[in-house]
């Protein structure tokens, strides 16, 4: 069965997302009044359901404890990956991540409850080997330990299995392994490139120049994305390109845009799209996200992705 339509593999957080929106001003060493809002995150996890939605068999492996969070997780996942490959721990909380946001609406503080990802370990990948064998494509996240990232570079390598890194943020660039030949894609924002490169891109030439340091590292295909200032991509033995966001007046809630946009990229260089729908395809399905309150736009199907392709 596996072999007639092998899964595409996520590997990385699944966590819980709750936000806080203070009513008044934000005072110190007391009660604020707030109103509360939670979605379910992570990033390996949202790409298996965008990928999910577009129709891909998706497995997504990961850790998680036994607990409401894992259970809420697993509702709203569950009908679009296979979560038999996540692993909990008994006496662990799911991953949560709690922002406090001020009355403008701005990030005041952030709590991040991420330790149990640390278990997604070499050890409890290489359980996971029948499956991880089993991939057209696997696709992992920097909430994974640095052993884990370089046993999939490896075992990638071995068994010839296009791998495909998304960072999370720039605290966690320093998971990301130094040799990246193994890597079919890479798809980084600007500060997550500042971060690992110790550079500071102030223009487009930095930019530039950026993606081709990517490249000199062995990436074969690489986007460093900038919000709405647009993306430059490159590939090995191709030229170093620029292209915009697709602009957008109305944004009701970038949660999501960036782990949309990789899905799309993702979904359609597996369809052996060009390289241009393939980029393109990433902005169509990020700024379409950003126009919904959802993490992942719950209208997405494969028939809404060619007729919102078709549109632009």
């Amino acid at each position: 069965m596996i072999k007639e339509n092998p899964p595409i593999i996520c590997v990385g957080g699944a966590n819980v997302d709750r936000k806080l929106y203070a009513k008044f001003e934000l005072t110190n060493e007391t009660s604020n009044p707030v109103i509360s809002s939670r979605t379910i995150g992570g990033v390996a996890r949202n790409i298996a359901e965008n990928l999910g939605r577009l129709g891909e068999q998706v497995a997504l492996i990961s850790a998680s404890g036994n607990d409401l969070e894992w259970k809420e997780i697993y509702d709203i996942s569950s009908p679009f990956m296979n979560l038999e490959h996540v692993t909990q721990f008994e006496n662990s909380s799911t991953g949560s991540y709690t922002a406090v946001l001020d009355r403008n609406g701005d990030l005041s503080v952030a709590f991040a409850d991420m330790d149990i990802f640390e278990e997604i370990t070499p050890e409890l990948l290489k359980k996971n080997s029948t499956i991880l064998r089993s991939a057209k494509c696997i696709v992992v996240d920097l909430n994974c330990p640095v052993e884990s990232i370089e046993f999939l570079c490896s075992f990638t390598t071995t068994h010839n299995i296009p791998l495909v890194i998304i960072p999370v943020s720039s605290p966690k660039m320093n998971r990301l392994p130094k040799t990246l030949s193994s890597v079919s894609w890479l798809i980084v924002n600007k500060d997550e490139t500042e971060t690992f490169m110790n550079i500071k891109i102030n223009d487009d030439k930095d930019w530039e120049s950026a993606v081709d340091k990517w490249l000199e590292l062995g990436v074969k295909n690489v986007i460093v994305t900038n919000g709405s200032k647009g993306v430059f991509t490159g590939s090995e033995g191709g030229e170093i390109r620029y292209f915009p966001a697709i602009e957008e007046s109305t944004v009701v809630d970038v949660t999501g845009a960036g782990d949309s946009f990789c899905s799309a990229v993702i979904y359609s260089w597996l369809q052996k799209k060009d390289f241009d729908y393939i980029i393109k395809s990433g902005l169509v399905n990020a700024r379409k996200t950003i126009l919904s309150k959802h993490t992942v736009r719950q209208e997405l199907s494969q028939n809404q992705f060619k007729i919102d392709m078709e549109e632009i």
